[in-house]
């Protein structure tokens, strides 16, 4: 049955940063972290794919989350760049279970979305919120500065005011919306703000007599693999293209204003990128490090999010993202064996000491599931553009073995080892990523074209 949404009421929020908001905050993810290792409790005895996900959206959606947050340790922060990278289809119909699954997804929607853009107002974009008690807020980066946070806070906010554009016969979707156009009425200008100044923060980068604009020429910023701490990434500057777009079609900034700071427009700013980053006809994931084989220089990672950097419609851009697509396929060190499960990397990529003792190969050699589900999508994106069936089997094939990974494991799981176990370390007990599952459905949709799932709405 459909009914009124009870959105979240104006709340005094605060939010602190710096030196001693940063201690505070590592000593409250500490914590966190050491009560997932000694308490977290054992994960359901469900295998049905049905059941599992039925069971991970009364999770996910709880009515008593304060914010949208997977299964992990470290979900008691809250990362913005998430609604980005692994939320964008939460409010599909086709992944809703009833009508109360699709009010509480709304209200929580609405509720996150709200709190980041009340962080963004008090100019605290960092890649991590840590909640403090009483309405206060610590804002701390982990490892460097963000490319990827605005473009989750977009994302969020989009997802919003397209809800009620899906084909849906439940009432919450046009309230989101209705919420959505209201949050960015309130806070469009303090987005601006945000989106020029990250355009302003851009640096000058000269290789082969020409001058390229980018976010990280200097110093590391963070996006969804952020631990690397490498410079010059592709997907960090993905990110801050893709935030550009996003915020001039959602009528946010001008694109004039930022053809000022750039110097240049969108189209010429995304055609040096690839020409930077594609120069050995393949996108390489980072210009810095020592040369190797073209497969030692790519990463999963380069598929971005969805809708974002890659929309195909160029043939030179579809012949970038084959080539690199296909050095990952070809390649037995990207590939849990005997399966289409695919790791970050081909080699185990630079780690900080924190890591290899907690977490050592979190961001390389191992698989997330959820990469691996954007990997699908972005190969039906190709095959979608260019008129063929090149890559649309392989896709199946992904979302097939991580629909059994999810059967085996007991829940959508967060990370997959490189041996095709439950991610675990000393600190990393392994998660179900509760609140990734419904992109799973989604896409798995589009490689198919029957649903996976069926609910009697």
């Amino acid at each position: 049955m459909n009914r009124d949404i009870s959105f979240s009421s104006q709340q005094e929020n605060r939010f602190y940063q710096g030196a001693a908001a940063t201690l505070v905050a590592n000593a409250l993810q500490a914590v966190n972290f050491l009560g997932d290792r000694f308490m977290r409790k054992s994960q359901h005895s469900l295998s049905a794919i049905e059941d599992l996900y039925r069971h991970s959206m009364d999770s996910a959606f709880s009515v008593t989350e304060a914010f949208l947050v997977t299964g992990a340790p470290h979900a008691s922060a809250y990362y913005p760049r998430d609604f980005a990278w692994f939320y964008p289809d939460i409010l599909d119909p086709e992944t809703i279970m009833d009508a109360q699954d699709a009010v509480r997804r709304a209200r929580l929607l609405e509720k996150s979305v709200r709190l980041l853009l009340q962080a963004v107002r008090a100019d605290v974009v960092t890649t991590t919120i840590v909640p403090a008690g009483r309405g206060r807020y610590l804002g701390v980066n982990y490892f460097s500065r963000p490319s990827d946070t605005l473009l989750g806070i977009l994302a969020g906010l989009q997802q919003m005011l397209s809800a009620e554009r899906r084909a849906s016969s439940y009432l919450a979707m046009s309230q989101c919306a209705h919420a959505g156009r209201l949050l960015l009425a309130e806070y469009g200008a303090d987005l601006k703000r945000a989106i020029l100044k990250l355009a302003s923060e851009l640096d000058p980068f000269d290789a082969n007599g020409a001058r390229y604009l980018l976010c990280d020429a200097s110093c590391p910023r963070s996006a969804a693999t952020d631990t690397r701490a490498e410079r010059r990434r592709f997907v960090t500057n993905a990110c801050v293209y893709t935030t550009f777009v996003w915020g001039e079609q959602l009528g946010i900034v001008d694109e004039n204003e930022l053809k000022r700071l750039l110097g240049r427009d969108l189209a010429e700013y995304k055609k040096g990128l690839l020409r930077l980053f594609g120069k050995d006809g393949y996108i390489r994931h980072s210009l810095d490090g020592p040369a190797g084989a073209p497969a030692s220089m790519v990463a999963l990672d380069f598929v971005s999010v969805h809708r974002g950097f890659w929309d195909m419609n160029d043939p030179s851009e579809r012949a970038l993202f084959a080539a690199t697509t296909n050095l990952i396929l070809g390649e037995p060190r990207f590939r849990i064996p005997s399966t289409f499960h695919f790791l970050v990397s081909a080699d185990n990529p630079r780690n900080k000491m924190i890591h290899k003792i907690a977490a050592p190969a979190y961001q390389g050699r191992s698989s997330w599931p959820t990469f691996n589900v954007e990997f699908a999508d972005r190969m039906l994106d190709f095959d979608e553009f260019s008129g063929s069936n090149t890559y649309r089997s392989c896709a199946q094939g992904i979302l097939k073995d991580i629909r059994t990974a999810t059967e085996v494991h007991g829940g959508y799981q967060e990370l997959i080892s490189e041996q095709g176990l439950k991610y675990r370390t000393w600190a990393y007990k392994g998660a179900v990523a509760h609140s990734w599952f419904p992109r799973f459905l989604s896409v798995w949709r589009r490689a198919y074209g029957t649903p996976l799932l069926q609910w009697n709405a």
